[in-house]
């Protein structure tokens, strides 16, 4: 697995940047692994907000390798940042490792919660796993993250990359994180699970 990036590869908070932040928070699909740092899907999505007439200040807050532990660990940070929305996107690496699933919907859950304390607005990217991880396993992986949405009451992508997986040029040749083509299509999944939250 992709090893953590250091914590000062992160943006820090800025003082003059007047537009409301919203932070993408999560691990090598949020922070753009194989790609270019202008290719990954949040640096589309401030594209695509700014095309859109859409006044936010969007914050990569990826670590590739990261697990929900590890996001856990990172809340502070993202609440350094005082967003008005965050994009909570983890899971996968836990999956990968075979992790103990009610610890990473436990960490899920605090993530969602710890944010919410801090007067966040949450939206829920989830993910799912190879087939070859057994269906037992991809079927109790995959109800962690409509379970979450319910719980707390967020707006929730069932799958960050609908539209990219399978899809020729979209998928790297490791068959998990997208090319730049595809994480054009992976920010136009997280603006439209956005939308109804956004202010012009």
């Amino acid at each position: 697995m992709p090893a953590t990036a250091p914590q000062a590869a992160l943006p820090q908070p800025s003082a003059t940047d007047p537009r409301p932040a919203l932070v993408c928070f999560g691990d090598s699909l949020t922070a753009g692994l194989g790609v270019d740092p202008t290719e990954s899907y949040p640096a589309d999505l401030q594209r695509l907000l700014d095309a859109h007439g859409y006044h936010y200040h969007v914050i990569n807050a990826g670590i590739s390798g990261d697990t929900t532990k590890d996001g856990l660990d990172r809340i502070q940070f993202v609440l350094n940042h005082h967003p008005r929305i965050a994009v909570v996107e983890f899971g996968g690496n836990d999956g990968l490792r075979g992790l103990p699933l009610p610890q990473t919907q436990a960490n899920l859950s605090t993530i969602i919660a710890q944010l919410q304390k801090g007067g966040v607005q949450v939206v829920l990217a989830g993910i799912t796993l190879p087939p070859d991880y057994g269906p037992d396993y991809i079927r109790s992986f995959d109800a962690m993250y409509p379970a979450l949405a319910r719980r707390y009451r967020v707006r929730l992508l069932p799958f960050l990359l609908q539209k990219v997986y399978g899809v020729p040029g979209d998928m790297q040749g490791d068959g998990i994180h997208p090319t730049a083509q595809g994480d054009r299509q992976v920010a136009l999944n997280v603006e439209a699970l956005l939308r109804p939250l956004l202010r012009k």
